[in-house]
Formats: structure tokens, C-alpha cells, sequence
């Protein structure tokens, strides 16, 4: 069965980061929610709290298929601060793992760390700049070989859906499309 983590911090924007909880654990993906602030509870970008299932520092991600990162600020700009996670993120990337991120994530996190080095990528409109050297897109959602990217609130249910398509199969994501009446 496939693995997700998904980053959170606090400022995170809510709909990007459970979203994709929901529906993958709707397609049978177990996921786990990490918390790098030290805390279990999550104040997003629009002051709803809710809980990590774990905390950062107490986790090994040697089980993981998948490691996602949410926009939203300044929970973005927590998560790009946060070394180890950056080097995990490198490590898992070297190891052809699969990354997706989602509105600022993909220029803040995946473009200024050379994650997107001749990919094709999308992010939060107007921050194209900050994905640098890669082949910038306009698309809801993109994949370009492990790295899928996406473009913000709007388009959570589109990233989401082709995660699962990734992880599964495209008859689960079909699934899932039809039982949420998208």
C-alpha cells in the first residue's frame, strides 16, 4: 500500500494540506500528516486549527512513496526554513521518490532548493520567477517525471486526483472523481 507524508507548519493553507489527506485516504493511500513546529496543533493560514498526526522529529520516512508539501504563508516560508526537512526532501528526491507540492510550495521550496533543474512546473501565479530553471507552466496540474506540482486552492482537487493516479491507478482516481460528484 502507498505511503504519504504531508508537511505541515503553522500558516499552512488548510485546504491544500487536508484535502489530499481526505481523498487519499478516501483511495485506501495511508497518510500521515507530520507537524515540523514541535506541536501536534497546526494553526493554518486562515487560524483553523487542527492536529498532526506526528511530529517531525519522531518519524522515519523510510517507508514513504510520497512527500507532499502544502502552500499558504507564511506555512510555506516555516516549511522552507526547516533544514531537515529540506535535506529529506533532497535524499528522497536522489532516491526517485515522489514529491509534489502545491501554490507557493513548488517556487519557494522545490525552485529555490533546484529541485525543478529543467522540469516542468507550475505554482501560485506570480511567483513563476522563483522556479528556477525550470520549464514554467500554466496548467492546474503537472508531472513532470517524480516531481508533481500544482497551482494553488483552486486546483487542490485536480492535484490531488493525479497523486492518486500515481500511486494507485487511474480506475481509483476515476473512483474517487465520481464519489466526491467532481
Amino acid at each position: 500500500m502507498a505511503k504519504a507524508y504531508i508537511f505541515l507548519a503553522d500558516g499552512c493553507e488548510e485546504v491544500e494540506a487536508l484535502t489530499p489527506a481526505d481523498l487519499f485516504r478516501r483511495a485506501g493511500i495511508t497518510v500521515s500528516t507530520v507537524s515540523i513546529m514541535g506541536s501536534q496543533t497546526i494553526e493554518g493560514a486562515h487560524k483553523i486549527k487542527f492536529k498532526a498526526d506526528q511530529l517531525y522529529m519522531d518519524t522515519d520516512f523510510e517507508d514513504g512513496d510520497l512527500f507532499m508539501l502544502p502552500g499558504g504563508m507564511p506555512g510555506t516560508k516555516n516549511l522552507a526554513d526547516y533544514s531537515p526537512l529540506i535535506q529529506l526532501l533532497k535524499d528522497k528526491n536522489n532516491e526517485g521518490k515522489r514529491l509534489a507540492a502545491i501554490c507557493a510550495a513548488p517556487a519557494l521550496i522545490l525552485g529555490e532548493h533546484s529541485f525543478l533543474d529543467g522540469k516542468k512546473a507550475v505554482c501560485y501565479p506570480g511567483m513563476e520567477e522563483k522556479l528556477l530553471k525550470a520549464e514554467v507552466h500554466t496548467e492546474p496540474v503537472i508531472t513532470d517525471g517524480n516531481i508533481t506540482t500544482s497551482r494553488g486552492v483552486g486546483t487542490v482537487i485536480d492535484y490531488s486526483l493525479e497523486l492518486i493516479r500515481l500511486l494507485k491507478d487511474e480506475r481509483t482516481a476515476q473512483e474517487i472523481k465520481k464519489s466526491i460528484v467532481y
